[in-house]
């Protein structure tokens, strides 16, 4: 059964499946490659052509965004997204833009990557947690080696391509206690100027009921997610208000002054950002790339149909519908709804499940930006730059002084 509206989605979409150069400690996507035993993990033309022309006539508005993951997905070479672009211009209809979004190690990009993301636009986000020590806690290669002067070699490469570019970083047990040193490294020595700081929660699948067991050791602890993004925040509304930008705190800020177009995090439903496998597989959700939530082929029904199916969209309500009572009541419920549903496994005070593992950080980082953000929705509404908060701000000491020392303790 297919809903009587067809509602817009975007998909991301992962031309390598979960095959990757690197071996990541905290990567959970590697581990879908079970799901495609023998696989060559390479998407065929047909299939990109079908994904294509499909995902182009299920978008109504002018300007349409494809968005590729993986795995690693310049592991395709070069050639795939030569095709992607091609396809894109014989697809389109008259007027569209297309966009293009890639998320990559940036271990493999060289001179003739750099020059064809500028030619044709693409914007590359770069997965990065941080300076060296910081980074290569983790993120390293099939041997166990740091990643890190390869990435950054990457990066190189995009700047003197001049090729837009944001950073990723994951905030895990490795470095939740140095935010600071982890913003000003990308501001300062990166002169990075758009950032996504994504919590790092491995879920234990042992039954366990204690919160510490649930997770492994490498996730991020939730009272020291909320203080790293608290301490950044403090250094960023002081200084950086309209020259860097953060994706929580735009998002944040998005919610005081009612934008649209927030993040499916913080929404009160998800369901309209779906996950494209090689082989044109479509599932519920990045996150959830599993059997449960297969919602079939593209190639035997169009892709329309399975983002606006009654399996999907009964997917997407389940987040508003399923929230225990403290998040119905909690004064930033309208900020947070309760946060991405395959982090909502642990259990209220008294014993209600559903409740999300980074609880206590969210509240205290949406509670810690109150006030400002309050100042620069109003300041935004009459017509006034976000910016003015720098001047609202009280010269007292930063909290991030005192939120770094706590973490550090």
């Amino acid at each position: 059964m297919i809903n009587a509206v067809p509602q817009p989605f975007q998909a991301m979409t992962k031309p390598t499946g979960a095959i990757c150069n690197l071996d990541c400690s905290y990567c959970y996507f590697l581990a879908k490659e079970m799901l495609y035993p023998g696989s060559r993990f390479r998407m065929a033309d047909e299939t990109l052509r079908t994904y294509v022309r499909q995902y182009i006539e299920a978008q109504p508005a002018p300007e349409v965004t494809f968005v590729w993951q993986g795995g690693e997905p310049t592991l395709i070479g070069l050639p795939f997204f030569e095709r992607v672009v091609a396809l894109q211009q014989e697809f389109k209809r008259p007027g569209m833009r297309i966009h293009n979004s890639l998320q990559t190690n940036a271990t493999l990009l060289d001179d003739a990557w750099g020059a064809f993301f500028r030619e044709h636009q693409f914007l590359v986000g770069v997965s990065l947690d941080g300076p060296r020590e910081l980074n290569d806690r983790f993120r390293v290669d099939k041997g166990g080696v740091g990643t890190f002067d390869r990435v950054m070699k990457g990066i190189d490469v995009l700047k003197r391509f001049g090729v837009e570019c944001n950073i990723l970083a994951t905030v895990h047990a490795g470095n939740q206690n140095h935010p600071l040193e982890v913003y000003r490294f990308f501001r300062d020595e990166l002169s990075a100027r758009f950032l996504q700081f994504i919590p790092i929660v491995e879920r234990l699948e042992d039954g366990r009921a204690d919160r510490d067991t649930l997770v492994t050791d490498r996730s991020v602890d939730p009272a020291r997610f909320g203080r790293f993004m608290s301490s950044i925040y403090d250094e960023w509304v002081r200084h950086d208000v309209g020259t860097v930008f953060v994706q929580l705190f735009d998002v944040t800020l998005g919610k005081h002054i009612d934008a649209p177009g927030g993040l499916c995090v913080f929404e009160e439903t998800c369901g309209r950002g779906l996950a494209v496998e090689h082989n044109g597989d479509v599932y519920a959700c990045d996150h959830f790339v599993e059997p449960d939530h297969f919602l079939g082929n593209l190639e035997e029904l169009p892709l329309v149909e399975l983002a606006n199916s009654d399996q999907q969209r009964a997917f997407g309500e389940a987040k508003r519908d399923t929230l225990p009572s403290k998040c119905i009541s909690c004064d930033v419920r309208w900020l947070c709804h309760g946060g991405c549903p395959k982090d909502r496994f642990t259990t209220t005070p008294d014993g209600e499940p559903g409740l999300n593992y980074l609880c206590d950080g969210y509240f205290d980082f949406f509670s810690h930006t109150m006030e400002t953000m309050t100042f620069m929705a109003s300041e935004l509404r009459v017509g006034r730059p976000a910016s003015n908060v720098m001047h609202h701000v009280d010269e007292a000491p930063s909290h991030s002084a005192t939120a770094s020392s706590d973490a550090s303790s």
